[in-house]
C-alpha cells in the first residue's frame, strides 16, 4: 500500500504547481529529462504517469506503468492505475488481469473491486459478473455504492425483483442520495408499481428535492 499512498501524495503535490495543460505538459517535459537520467527510479516513472492521466494519456499512462512493472512487478500502484487506464482505452481483458493482480495483495480494496466487477461485465458471462458484484457486497456491506452496483447490473439483466431489494439497501445507508430512489423508481415504473413510485418522489420532494428535478419520473408515473 506504500506506493499507493506515494501517488496519492505525489499528484496532490503536482497539483499544486501544475493546473493547466499547459504547466501538466511542462511538468512531463521536466520529469522526461529527469527520467533520461535515472531510467531505473520508479518514482519518477509514477510522477510521470500520473500527469499522463490527468492528460487523458490513457496510452502513455499504460506504457509507463508497464515499465513500472517491469522494474517492479509487484507496484500496487501501477497495477490500480494501469487497470484504470486500461478500461479508458475499453482493454478490459487487459484491466481485469492488473486488478485481479491488485486484489490478490490487497483484497479488501473497495475501488479495485468495483473496478474488477465492472471490467468483468465486458468480458465475461452473466454468472461470473454476478460473483464479482456478490464479492462486492460481501466485502463492503455498509457500502450504499455496493448495493447501488449490484443493483444496477441487476437491473441491466431485467432482474427487477432483486434489483429492488438491493436498492432499498443502498437508500437505507445513503438515504439522502437523490439517484438512488429515482434509479429505484425506475425499477417500480418497469414493474407498473406506479403508486409506490409516486409515494417515492413525493417523499423526496418533501425532503427538499425541486419538484422540476423530478419532473421527468412524475410524469411517468401519471
Amino acid at each position: 500500500m506504500r506506493n499507493l499512498f506515494l501517488l496519492i501524495a505525489i499528484v496532490l503535490s503536482s497539483a499544486t504547481l501544475a493546473q493547466t495543460v499547459q504547466e501538466w505538459r511542462d511538468s512531463l517535459s521536466v520529469l522526461g529529462r529527469a527520467i533520461e537520467k535515472n531510467p531505473y527510479s520508479v518514482e519518477l516513472r509514477l510522477r510521470k504517469a500520473a500527469i499522463n492521466l490527468e492528460l487523458n494519456q490513457w496510452d502513455y499512462a499504460t506504457e509507463e506503468y508497464g515499465r513500472v512493472l517491469d522494474l517492479d512487478s509487484r507496484n500496487l500502484t501501477a497495477l490500480y492505475f494501469r487497470a484504470y487506464a486500461n478500461v479508458q482505452l475499453r482493454q478490459y481483458a487487459m484491466a481485469v488481469t492488473d486488478y485481479e493482480r491488485f486484489l490478490s495483495v490487497v483484497p479488501k480494496h473497495f475501488e479495485a473491486q468495483l473496478g474488477l466487477a465492472m471490467a468483468t461485465k465486458k468480458v465475461a458471462g452473466q454468472v461470473e459478473v454476478m460473483d464479482h458484484f456478490n464479492r462486492l457486497v460481501q466485502l463492503f456491506p455498509d457500502s450504499a455504492l455496493a448495493y447501488a452496483a449490484r443493483a444496477g447490473y441487476e437491473t441491466e439483466q431485467q432482474q427487477l425483483e432483486i434489483a429492488l431489494f438491493d436498492w432499498n439497501e443502498a437508500i437505507r445507508l445513503d438515504p439522502g442520495n437523490v439517484d438512488f430512489v429515482v434509479s429505484k423508481v425506475d425499477v417500480l415504473l418497469a414493474l407498473n408499481r406506479k403508486r409506490e413510485a409516486k409515494a417515492m418522489l413525493r417523499q423526496v420532494i418533501d425532503n427538499g428535492t425541486p419538484r422540476s428535478a423530478l419532473r421527468e419520473w412524475l410524469e411517468r408515473c401519471q
